[in-house]
């Protein structure tokens, strides 16, 4: 018979989003249990490239109680910091999280009434149960690595791989790389790989570009003084009127000095060419859209300049002019045409930078919709009492998956486990102050 324990909380995912809600729970005086099938903040550690860089830069890296605390507080910090940060976090608050443990399935309890203390049980790999109240899916939005069908499409002899998998530039075959996405991924393995000497191609598509710093400001600090964050989580891509999900503007190139976009890469030898559309053996048919993504990339940088310079003279700020004004420079951008040979330009690797998404097959059907994808509000409420997700996000913003979101989300959902509980035990103790 399978070892079977309680705990009221159970977590899972051990990156900053599980780990904040477990820490949120802590200053109510709630325990839980955290279950990771790798290492705590698995992903940043060993599931994405050495050089990546947090592109929200360091002053949003915090969790409930703790705030950055290094001396680079405008800095972009690597991805692997981040982990041993939350690491470090996670050993000094004592939160309990069992690392290489796989989750194999959550059965929802369908007859669990009100008052019950186990509407869940967590199924663990080894065999072992854990049976709770309440069932956090810290999973995020972005957990399974995406590759269009068309790369079925491409000969056999062209390695291809995602950016889940791409580690450095020496990890690759020699050759030609084509990286096909130009959002933050993207652009920082292009990046990365032209300096190290590689021809790159880059298929663009669309994407927002910021200034990492204006005017003797890091963007981060323009972004408090003005309220910019939620431009910078929820702006449509080159202001276009349909709502779309274009992810985080691409801010700062690998060493944190200076801007990367489109024209900072084309300055440096990257080609650009149009968003790839299908695949045939050794030809890549495209999109001739180059110039309209770059202007629309355009586009966006100088609405975030121009908002600041608006903010500034309303406010009265004292800064410095910054001439001439930063900007995504087109002069040497323009369209490829209508194809790609990949044998032509001896591209022998593409890197497929084109996102992910959600993967919550360990949860009942029933509670996820016909996509697969959870069936929930603001990204946080689950379509079943006591069931929370946290990382998700939330219709046309990606405000909940962001680093700094573990706080909100996790004290949000500690505030219901705990306004669950207190109404439960039949408690007077007044819930409006928490």
């Amino acid at each position: 018979m399978a070892d079977v324990e309680y705990s009221e909380t159970v977590i899972i995912g051990a990156g900053q989003q599980g780990c904040g809600v477990a820490a949120a729970l802590q200053e109510l005086a709630h325990e839980s249990i955290v279950l990771d099938r790798g290492e705590i903040g698995q992903s940043w550690a060993h599931e994405r490239w050495d050089s990546l860089l947090v592109g929200s830069g360091n002053l949003s890296v915090r969790f409930p109680g703790w705030n950055y605390d290094g001396d680079d507080p405008g800095g972009l910090m690597p991805g692997r910091e981040l982990a041993r940060l939350l690491r470090r976090y996670v050993e000094q608050r004592n939160l309990r999280v069992m690392q290489h443990t796989s989750v194999r399935e959550v059965e929802c309890l369908a007859d669990a009434a009100d008052r019950d203390e186990v509407r869940f049980r967590t199924l663990l790999s080894t065999g072992g149960v854990i049976e709770s109240r309440n069932l956090v899916a810290a999973l995020g939005g972005y957990a399974a690595p995406r590759v269009p069908e068309m790369a079925s499409d491409v000969d056999p002899s062209v390695h291809q791989i995602h950016s889940r998998y791409y580690r450095n530039p020496e990890s690759l075959p020699d050759g030609a790389v084509l990286v096909v996405g130009a959002g933050i991924s993207g652009q920082q393995i292009a990046d990365e790989l032209v300096d190290a000497g590689r021809d790159v191609f880059l298929s663009v598509g669309r994407h927002r570009a910021w200034p990492r710093h204006y005017r003797g400001r890091g963007i981060q600090e323009w972004m408090f003084a003005f309220s910019l964050y939620e431009d910078f989580v929820t702006q449509n891509a080159g202001g276009e009127d349909v709502p779309i999900l274009p992810g985080l503007p691409v801010v700062g190139v690998k060493d944190g000095s200076g801007d990367l976009n489109l024209g900072t890469l084309t300055e440096k030898g990257v080609v650009l060419v149009g968003s790839t559309r299908s695949a045939d053996h050794r030809t890549l048919r495209l999109a001739d859209n180059v110039g309209a993504i770059a202007e629309a990339s355009s586009r966006s940088f100088q609405q975030i300049i121009d908002k600041i310079d608006a903010g500034i003279r309303q406010r009265g700020f004292v800064v410095p002019e910054q001439m001439p004004t930063p900007g995504v420079n087109l002069e040497h951008i323009c369209d490829f045409g209508k194809s790609l040979d990949l044998a032509r330009h001896n591209i022998t690797t593409i890197v497929w930078c084109t996102g992910f998404g959600p993967d919550y097959r360990i949860l009942p059907q029933r509670v996820l919709d016909e996509r697969g994808a959870p069936i929930q509000q603001k990204g946080i409420l689950g379509s079943i009492p006591g069931l929370y997700y946290a990382g998700l996000p939330d219709g046309n913003s990606l405000a909940p998956v962001a680093i700094a979101a573990n706080v909100s989300n996790g004290r949000f959902i500690a505030r219901q486990i705990h306004i669950d509980h207190v109404m439960r035990s039949g408690s007077s103790v007044s819930i409006v102050a928490l």
